[in-house]
Formats: structure tokens, C-alpha cells, sequence
């Protein structure tokens, strides 16, 4: 089996379901830089304000729709099952992608991408995370398919599945099967958690001349110091230059393949065999986090206890997957606890600063 049969697997099981999430996407993004910001122009409080409203109300719908049609066909238990990981991948992404808006805020100022150009960056940016999405997270499941040991018993080590006709007797013993790739997935985020704990995100001073970004634009285009507009490219004296924001561009898309490092295996913990509620939950947060950058860049400095509550979700999440063949947790449950530590935090860092401000 390869990458396509799993993707064709997941279409052939509920294909309407697949329509309907690609027509949305598609439709939003048209509309998005189509219409809504045909003309370049700086993001008010109140446009960013909506489109994150418009966003998470349109995950949450497609997260009902999911429910109904798993409904349909497999009954409650197993449509809540669905409609649970949907929304336990989703504020996963979310809570992780916040780290993304640092490296937004420290980018655009780094090269001095003017406001209202900065959100042209944004929507090419996440049109590029698209695509690499989708390559790890169904290659991910594809890999994490092929690395499970075989099963065993605690007192019955050598036991393998294939022998069951031999081994009928043993059928009311508890079998395990750990996974290689979810295990090495689970103590990388158990580590990513603890140093999540200690960041604090002062990264104003950071040198990104030296970024991979930059050197690869650098390597195929000349550059120019100079804005076009809102252009990526430019000609000056007969020759084709890349822009600041061309560079821009290419940083914060390198950037997201190094937060996915992170992101990805998380959401692994709570789906790992369904790649479609993966990568729509996984869209569906992305495409909401260019209107939630706008919304809160002038503000980060009051969700400074946030971190805290990401070091605990990403160990939570990684001692998920170590324990995993021999424990599952629901999730419904991961769901509420992940929920439960971001609200915490969110509550935590706006008290800490009201206290600091009273001072």
C-alpha cells in the first residue's frame, strides 16, 4: 500500500464528505483574496475579528457536518468518535500555531513589510501549507501503517496475531501493539513540551539574513532591497529581482515546515489512522490563522502564559501516544483536557497582566 490507496481509501469511504470540504476551502480562499482583499490595504481589528469569527464558525459547522455523516453510517458512538478527534486535531493546531505568530510579528519586521502588503504574504504562505500538509500528514499515517511491531500479551511475549487459529484459547487475553514511529513521535514531544516550557519568545534582536529561507532565495533569484507594490517581483534595469516580500514569503513558509515538526506528530496522537479528519482539521485551523495574526499582533505580549499551557498539551500529547497500545484515552477526554489547559492559560495570562497593569 502507498500514499494514494490511503488517500483513495478515505475518499472511497465517505466522498461527499471530501467534496464538500475542498469546494469550501476552495470557495473561502476565492472570496478571501478575490474579493475581500482584491486591493492591498492594512488589516483593521474589526476585518481580522471577522474572518476569525468566519473561520472557526466554519470549522465548527464542518465539524457537525462530520458527525451527521458518520452518523448515517456507523451510529452515534462512532460519528462522536469522529466529530471528537475533528475537534481535538483542530485546537491542537490552533494552540500550537500560536508560536507562528511570534515568527509572523519578528518577519515582517525584520524585513519591513509595510501592513497593508502583509497579508498578501500570509495567504501565499498558507496556500504552500497547504500542499506540505498534506504530504505529512499522509505520508505520516501511510509510515506509522508500516512500523507497528507485532502483537503481544503481558506472560505471552512471543505471541503474534497471525497464530490465532493456533492460539484460540488465549483470545480473552488483552493483546498490545506498539508503534515504532508514534513512540519516537511521543518522547519528541514530551521533550518539545519541556523546552516549550522554558521559551519566552524574545526573539526581536533575531539576525533571519542568515535564514534558510533567504539564503535559498538568494541562491536563485538577485534581490533587491526595494518594494514593488505588493509585488513579489520586480524588474530594475532590465533584470528580474525578488522583492523583501518575495523573501519574506519563502521564510515564513520554511518556518511552517519547521513548526510542523511539531504540529503534525501531535495530531498523529489523535487520529493516527485518518488521514481526512488530520488534514481538514489541520486546513481548517491554518486557514484561520492569518485573520487571528491580524487580530491579535498588537497583543501577544497578554497571552505571555500561553506557552505554558502548550508545554503541558505537547507532554500530554506525547505520553498519549508512548502509552497508547496499552492505554487509550477517548477522545472526548483528550478534547476536554486540551480545552481545559488552553482556557486555563488564556484566563491565567489575562489576569496576570490586569494584575501587572493595577501595579
Amino acid at each position: 500500500m502507498n500514499i494514494f490507496s490511503v488517500v483513495q481509501d478515505s475518499m472511497l469511504n465517505h466522498p461527499g464528505l471530501i467534496t464538500v470540504f475542498a469546494i469550501a476551502v476552495i470557495i473561502m480562499l476565492l472570496l478571501d483574496l478575490g474579493v475581500f482583499n482584491k486591493n492591498a490595504h492594512a488589516v483593521s481589528n474589526k476585518e481580522a475579528l471577522t474572518w476569525t469569527v468566519v473561520w472557526i464558525s466554519l470549522a465548527m459547522i464542518f465539524s457537525g457536518v462530520i458527525y451527521f455523516v458518520f452518523k448515517e453510517a456507523d451510529g452515534h458512538a462512532f460519528a462522536i468518535n469522529k466529530f471528537s478527534q475533528f475537534q481535538a486535531a483542530y485546537w491542537i493546531e490552533k494552540a500550537l500555531s500560536v508560536d507562528n505568530l511570534f515568527v509572523f510579528i519578528l518577519v515582517f519586521g525584520f524585513f519591513k513589510i509595510p501592513k497593508e502588503y502583509q497579508h498578501k504574504v500570509l495567504f501565499w504562505g498558507i496556500l504552500g501549507a497547504l500542499l506540505f500538509r498534506a504530504i505529512f500528514i499522509f505520508a505520516g499515517v501511510e509510515l506509522i501503517k508500516m512500523t507497528y511491531l507485532p502483537a503481544f500479551s503481558i506472560g505471552d511475549w512471543h505471541f503474534n496475531l497471525s497464530d490465532t487459529a493456533e492460539h484460540a484459547n488465549l483470545a480473552a487475553r488483552e493483546f498490545f501493539r506498539p508503534n515504532v514511529v508514534l513512540t519516537v513521535f511521543g518522547f519528541f514531544l514530551i521533550y518539545a513540551g519541556i523546552k516549550s516550557w522554558s521559551s519566552n519568545n524574545d526573539d526581536e534582536d533575531t539576525d533571519l539574513s542568515n535564514n534558510f529561507g533567504v539564503k535559498l532565495v538568494h541562491k536563485f533569484f538577485k534581490v533587491t532591497p526595494n518594494f514593488d507594490k505588493d509585488k513579489f517581483f520586480t524588474v530594475q534595469n532590465g533584470v528580474k529581482m525578488a522583492t523583501p516580500l518575495f523573501v519574506a514569503l519563502m521564510v515564513i513558509e520554511v518556518t511552517d515546515l519547521v513548526f510542523a515538526v511539531d504540529s503534525i506528530p501531535a495530531i498523529f496522537a489523535v487520529a493516527p489512522d485518518d488521514p481526512f479528519i488530520l488534514y481538514s482539521s489541520n486546513i481548517f485551523a491554518i486557514l484561520g490563522l492569518r485573520s487571528l495574526y491580524f487580530l491579535l499582533a498588537n497583543s501577544m505580549d497578554k497571552f505571555n502564559k500561553l506557552h505554558y499551557g502548550l508545554a503541558i498539551i505537547l507532554t500530554f500529547i506525547g505520553l498519549k501516544m508512548i502509552i497508547m497500545p496499552f492505554y487509550h484515552f477517548e477522545s472526548t477526554v483528550s478534547l476536554t483536557i486540551i480545552g481545559g489547559v488552553l482556557l486555563t492559560t488564556i484566563i491565567w495570562s489575562l489576569l496576570a497582566n490586569k494584575a501587572n497593569e493595577s501595579k
